[in-house]
């Protein structure tokens, strides 16, 4: 059986998308006195045959849309162009005394990681090429850490875009891999120890062979292995039963022995603990503040910290007493909010974000403030510094229309010079322009966005517009470059970037402005963005597109079921449609601090239900944009269960004649690490969608 939709196609005639019949078995749960239709339960066992064949007849309908739209081989084609340039990081100087970068010389899957004896990488040398650990550039290289001896080098993969980790070790100077093995480690590197004999990880058990990927993950450890073992050898360091539900964390600094384990997963911050020899102490004993050792010098461990300060500040303690309550305050809250820190020898490179735009300040040993980086305008910063060499200070600058350049910082003289700028062909980036402006919400809180365009454009509420937003977890969308985003400017469509609360843009009292029982501020900050851009003449509903990824792809499913009238089109992507029992997937406990969950309470539960993105589509009717969910099948961080069983309930649904579809990637996962190839296939598909449903043909 089929459900049948009739479509108009922009530009075409009509004709009917077939959406195949979901599996569905009547599942009904209770929370508490509220009852709640789930009947596409079938569909969260990804490994059944009901589903594999529902995801296989959802991909062909998608592609089928996709394929015939006569423009999309194209704007394949100038997406490729775009992405052709030579891409370079930062360059950092490691325990070898070598500098390594990463460089993608234009459209390599994966970013090549090379070394050189100066930071300019005059005499580079290829280290470690990820494209070559798999046919299709699925594999990808997550980290690089050194013994403090420089001999052995540990790198970190992801496999499909899978949050699990495996780690390797090679022979630094030949580059020979070494038998070491790790497997199912998450959500770490390695932190080696002091006399580079092992390292340590985190890591949780093996999971049940079929449920790698949709399974809770509880009991998060952290393991010492020592180099030259099997992995079945490695030892438990720290494990905390009576809370499976955390995550474990450890670091080291270069100069002291002791070992820190950050605690988190069921706060908004994390605890902190230190072991002396064979004590373990805390320093910071719950999960309601941030808190991360900076470095270690002396006796005094230097602390970046939300504790009484939710903007963040510095911290000094005394290794010997380092709980709490004796730590004393060395750089206070500011204006802006306190993003980084680190040491580069006598001398503190803070990052402050203010306005959702970052900036770097220096400052001695004292917190005293002593200069500022002078940066080109609204951007985002990278910074890259060592204690031991203080003339190794290097940072990097992008934004909307400035693709990253690389500078070093003389601290001598206090002048910048450029290393390294991105060239990308046929864009004159004079051509656009950013401006922030700010816009009230429901409840008239002022929010900011950005807005990048062709210089020239009229208000004239004629300009297709692509608004996206994120506002959860303490995430601050900050400016920065992609050139998938190049061809929408170029072809007159304006990047709306609004910084909705949930966020961090100013601090803590801005995050929990959009978490739990107010995370309805975050979808009327994301409606008023539209509404806004309406009234000042940018755009009209018929030509506004929304997109939001994971925290981000729930806030487009709410928003449309919200606001229906408002957008054209719209992209959930590797959203949590189901607030109901997201908790109940890997690691979807990790995010009730930010939700809550239906289990809470009934006031909990019924505020969920009352946004729940699958839960709150519309049947009787009304029209919607047109939709396009994406997820893919090794998505372990938002289980593509959730955008399966929206997908199905909103093709289901009396939702009008514009297109339902899903498209399911294969041999990804929520996005990190993706190959080039894949990201431009992806673009091809949302841009192509998105144009044909404006009804614009594309001119470049």
């Amino acid at each position: 059986m089929a459900i049948t939709a009739t479509t108009l196609l922009s530009g075409c005639a009509k004709s009917h998308l077939n959406y195949p019949e979901a599996p569905q078995d009547g599942t009904v749960d209770t929370y508490f006195d509220l009852t709640v239709d789930d009947r596409y339960r079938p569909l969260e066992n990804d490994t059944a045959a009901a589903t594999t064949a529902w995801v296989e007849a959802e991909n062909k309908v998608t592609r089928s849309y996709l394929d015939a739209i006569p423009f999309r081989d194209r704007i394949a084609s100038r997406l490729t162009e775009l992405n052709d340039y030579v891409k370079r990081g930062l360059p950092g100087r490691m325990s070898d005394g070598k500098y390594y970068f990463y460089e993608n010389d234009g459209l390599k899957n994966q970013s090549v990681l090379y070394r050189s004896s100066t930071p300019e990488g005059a005499d580079r040398e290829e280290f470690l090429d990820p494209n070559t650990l798999s046919e299709d550039g699925t594999v990808a290289l997550t980290g690089v850490s050194q013994s403090k001896d420089g001999k052995y080098t540990a790198y970190t993969i992801s496999r499909s875009g899978s949050d699990w980790t495996e780690i390797y070790l090679m022979d630094t100077a030949s580059k020979k891999l070494l038998p070491d093995h790790i497997e199912w480690a998450k959500f770490t590197g390695a932190s080696w120890d002091a006399g580079s004999e092992g390292f340590y990880y985190s890591a949780y058990p093996r999971p049940e062979a079929g449920k790698e990927y949709s399974n809770a993950n509880e009991n998060h450890l952290v393991m010492y292995h020592k180099v030259g073992t099997p992995q079945s050898e490695d030892k438990v360091v720290f494990s905390d039963p009576a809370n499976p539900l955390h995550f474990h964390t450890a670091a080291l600094t270069e100069s002291r022995p002791e070992l820190f384990v950050s605690i988190s997963g069921q706060g908004v911050g994390n605890a902190l603990k230190i072991k002396r020899g064979n004590e373990w102490i805390t320093m910071s004993p719950d999960q309601d503040y941030t808190v991360a050792p900076i470095d270690v010098i002396g006796d005094k461990i230097y602390l970046y910290t939300s504790y009484g300060a939710p903007k963040n500040r510095l911290m000094v303690a005394d290794i010997n007493n380092p709980s709490r309550e004796n730590w004393k305050e060395l750089v206070a809250e500011g204006d802006g909010v306190l993003t980084d820190a680190a040491f580069s020898g006598d001398r503190l490179f803070l990052t402050w974000e203010k306005d959702a735009a970052e900036h770097i300040t220096i400052h001695n040993m004292n917190g005293e403030k002593i200069s500022e980086l002078k940066l080109p305008g609204y951007g985002t910063t990278g910074l890259s510094v060592d204690r031991k060499h203080p003339e190794d200070v290097f940072y990097s600058f992008t934004s909307f229309n400035s693709p990253s350049a690389i500078y070093s910082y003389d601290p001598a003289t206090g002048e910048s010079s450029l290393m390294y700028e991105s060239e990308v062909k046929d864009i004159n980036f004079d051509d656009f322009v950013t401006e922030q402006v700010f816009y009230p919400s429901a409840d008239g809180t002022k929010i900011p966005m950005f807005l990048t365009y062709r210089k020239g454009l009229k208000r004239d509420g004629s300009n297709p517009v692509y608004l996206y937003g994120y506002g959860g977890f303490n995430v601050s969308l900050t400016p920065g470059f992609s050139p998938n985003r190049m061809f929408m400017l170029e072809n007159g469509v304006i990047y709306a970037q609004a910084n909705l609360r949930g966020g961090s843009e100013y601090g803590e009292e801005w995050h929990q402005a959009g978490t739990k029982m107010n995370k309805l501020n975050v979808f009327n900050d994301f409606i008023a963005a539209a509404e806004y851009l309406i009234k000042k003449g940018w755009t009209n509903p018929d030509l506004l597109t929304i997109e939001g990824g994971s925290n981000g792809g729930l806030l487009v499913g709410a928003t449309v079921n919200m606001r229906p009238d408002l957008f054209k089109v719209a992209f959930p992507r590797v959203g949590v449609m189901d607030m109901m029992r997201y908790h109940l997937f890997t690691i979807g406990w990790n995010w009730a601090p930010d939700y809550g969950t239906s289990a809470d309470s009934p006031e909990m539960a019924a505020y969920l239900h009352g946004y729940s993105p699958l839960h709150n589509i519309r049947n009787d009717g009304t029209p919607y944009p047109a939709i396009m969910v994406t997820t893919a099948d090794h998505d372990d961080r938002v289980v593509p269960a959730h955008s399966f069983k929206y997908a199905a309930a909103l093709q289901a649904a009396d939702t009008g004649d514009a297109p339902k579809l899903i498209r399911i990637d294969s041999k990804a996962g929520h996005g990190a690490g993706k190959p080039v190839s894949k990201v431009i296939d992806e673009y091809a598909d949302i841009y192509s969608f998105m144009f044909h449903n404006l009804g614009i043909e594309p001119k470049q």
